[in-house]
Order: structure tokens, then sequence, then C-alpha cells
């Protein structure tokens, strides 16, 4: 398998379906651990959170392997998630037709956690947007024109409010698995399961490149990435 399961007290087919549970679905991990119990699979709902820490970002990396090219007009925008009580920033961006960029959960909200998203989204991807919407923030427009300005780069800056829609919608499939959550215990566990959520949200837009298992459904899908 590519991902790694040694070590494991589970069969890799259980310990993925639990994690893929939790990550597609509105549950708690108390929630996913009855559901398992109802399948003759007793496994406590902290085991639950520790396998979505662990295996959510392997499986992201290797969707990322396998991901369709995306637009070169992107929107880019952040929401909030509660993380110990307080709020965090997940920096978000898609492209004109609502495919996913990329991610990144941060702790401020200015030029730098901004500038920190926009590195990595186009250092993964390898290429620059020729575009980027974003909303009024001028933390954001700064983080932008910093980039062109080191790169040598002329990405354009667009702010229309109305353009800027499909990534506000977009936050809302990553929310709605997030809410029943009611945050999370430290910035590090948030982040390896926003990843998993976000894999499942790309997964159901159609972003794994086509491999054979677009004929699959979007839960074999998943569990292809560990074979």
């Amino acid at each position: 398998m590519a991902i790694s399961f040694k070590g494991a007290h589970f069969p890799p087919k259980v310990i993925l379906m639990g994690v893929r549970w939790y990550l597609a679905y509105p549950l708690s991990t108390r929630h996913v651990e009855e559901l398992m119990a109802e399948r003759g699979v007793h496994v406590d709902h902290s085991t639950v959170n520790r396998w979505v820490v662990k295996y959510s970002p392997q499986l992201e990396a290797e969707f990322h392997r396998r991901k369709r090219a995306v637009w070169t007009s992107w929107r880019m925008d952040e929401t909030y998630i509660k993380v110990k009580g307080e709020w965090k920033y997940l920096y978000r961006a898609v492209d004109k037709f609502g495919k996913t960029i990329d991610f990144l959960l941060t702790e401020q909200r200015d030029e730098k956690a901004a500038r920190k998203f926009l590195n990595k989204a186009i250092g993964r991807h390898g290429s620059v947007p020729e575009k980027i919407t974003i909303d009024g923030s001028a933390a954001n427009e700064a983080a932008i024109k910093s980039y062109n300005k080191d790169h040598g780069m002329s990405i354009e800056i667009r702010q229309v409010k109305y353009l800027n829609n499909i990534v506000e919608q977009d936050h809302r499939g990553v929310k709605r698995i997030t809410r029943p959550m009611l945050g999370f215990q430290s910035f590090d566990s948030a982040q390896s399961t926003l990843t998993g959520i976000e894999l499942m949200h790309m997964l159901r837009k159609g972003q794994l490149e086509d491999r054979g298992e677009q004929g699959l459904s979007v839960a074999d899908q998943f569990y292809a990435l560990a074979s």
C-alpha cells in the first residue's frame, strides 16, 4: 500500500472506513465510534481521532500527486476555524470553476499569513496564476503585490465581490463538516483534520486524475488512494 499501516491494531479497511466517515459527514468521533460498534468494530473515539490526524495528510499527499490541473484564474479568501476556543484562519483558493487549488490554516490573518498561503499554493502547483480575485482585504492585496515584486511577476488583482462568491460558497462544504466538531483541541490536529476534509471535498468535485477511478464512487476513490 502507498499508505503505511505498520503497527496498526486494526485492519487498514477498518481504519480507512472510520477516517472517511469522520471526514465526509458532519459527525463527531463519538458518532463514528457508535457507527463502527454497530458493525462489530469496537474502537474508542480517541483512536478514531488519532487515525484521522495520522492518515489524513498521507492520503492528501497521495491525492495531490494525482490531482487534476486547475485553471489560472483564482479566487482567494479566508474563513474562521475555532481552535482551543480561539478563532484561527483557514485560507482557501478555488479556480473560476470552483475547483480547489489549495488551503492553509494560520494563526493570524494578515499579510504574512496571506503570503505564506500564496507561496504554498503556487509552489505546490508549479505555476503562477494569471489573476486572483479577492474581497476587500488589504492584507491579501499586499501579499499578492509583494509576491509580484519579489518574483518579477504580474498577477492581476481583481476585487469584485460577486466573482468571489464562488470561494465563499465553497467554504460551506468544509464548515458543514467542522460544525459538529465544536472546535479543535490543538492547532496541529486541526490542520491535519482540515487536510482530510479538504481531500474529501476535492474528491466530490471530481478533482482526482482519471486512472480508472472515475467510474468509482467518491468512497472507493478515497480507498484507492491507500492502495
